[in-house]
């Protein structure tokens, strides 16, 4: 990833104004040999053992002092000018916090890409989507998404954040290790009165899933444990009960549509990942005390009041302009 994708972060970045780090997690092949080797202008952040996405990001951001950040995967193919866009809006526009480039697939570079498209919502049940994206059906991109509008979350996989925001609200949760982290982040941010924005002038690349293939039992198991934890942290005290009896049904028909498609492990990751949730609510009853305090906002307009699943499968919506 790193030989294939650093050279486009090296080649289109501003050195003068712009500095790059590659944290390493503990790795164990020869990654750091081949950077001080082969890319001897990118400094390194180096970590024992592998923290996770998020408190991998969080240790790192300690070490370093500067007023915008861009948290930016291992496997995203950036653009010329690539920062420019993003940058320029943010330094005209104090109230938004973080914002995020138009993500377009590495592979099939005329469709959107799947984990972030062209900015993030979530419907009332936790369930995240995309402009270019819903549930399985991503779009081409012909510039039906190529203006700047609000969004309820920012892709982790290119996420442009001020470091002030981002230390404010805590970061992102260490215990989610990976997956839904900036969704979480993003909520605290909206529910506190700051704005998350997609900037589709800036273009990059998304290979997607290069850590985690889709579809494998620990990711689905990250996915519904790290989802169930964040709807219990960030939800209105009288939205919780009734979202999350809901989610209990809607979970286990997921694991039965799971058995039904012939994944048993994925079926059994589901249950796991509830019972995770049940053993760890109590350990978040303080944080979400917490989020509940610093709301400024209970109702965001980016969280929709419908469920997604509802219009995807049900209603045969299958484009976010159609929504």
């Amino acid at each position: 990833m790193l030989r294939r994708y650093l050279p486009s972060v090296v080649d289109y970045t501003d050195a003068s104004d712009t500095t790059i780090y590659v944290v390493d997690n503990g790795s164990t092949d020869d990654s750091i040999d081949m950077l001080r080797r082969d890319f001897p202008t990118v400094n390194l952040i180096l970590f024992d053992h592998n923290y996770g996405f998020a408190e991998g990001y969080n240790r790192a951001l300690k070490q370093i002092e500067t007023e915008y950040v861009i948290l930016l995967n291992s496997d995203v193919d950036v653009t010329p000018h690539w920062l420019t866009p993003l940058i320029a809006y943010m330094d005209v526009h104090p109230e938004v916090a973080a914002c995020q480039p138009k993500l377009l697939s590495y592979l099939n570079p005329e469709q959107f890409e799947y984990a972030g498209a062209a900015g993030g919502f979530l419907d009332r049940y936790g369930y995240p989507f995309c402009r270019g994206r819903l549930m399985g059906t991503v779009e081409t991109d012909s510039g039906q998404y190529d203006t700047i509008i609000p969004v309820f979350w920012a892709s982790g996989a290119a996420l442009c954040i001020r470091r002030q925001d981002y230390i404010e609200v805590g970061g992102l949760d260490k215990l989610f290790f990976a997956h839904m982290e900036e969704i979480d982040l993003c909520w605290r941010l909206r529910a506190r009165g700051r704005l998350v924005v997609c900037i589709p002038q800036s273009t990059v690349y998304h290979l997607g899933a290069a850590t985690l293939k889709r579809d494998t039992p620990h990711k689905t198991f990250l996915n519904f444990r790290n989802n169930l934890l964040m709807l219990y942290k960030n939800l209105p005290a009288g939205e919780l009960r009734g979202v999350m009896f809901r989610r209990y049904w809607l979970d286990y028909l997921a694991a039965l549509q799971f058995l039904l498609k012939g994944q048993p492990g994925n079926a059994f990751a589901v249950w796991r990942a509830r019972k995770a949730y049940r053993q760890l609510r109590s350990l978040y009853a303080v944080v979400r005390a917490d989020n509940l305090r610093k709301q400024l906002s209970v109702q965001i307009a980016e969280r929709t009041g419908y469920s997604i699943l509802v219009k995807y499968y049900l209603q045969g919506v299958r484009y976010f302009s159609k929504l």
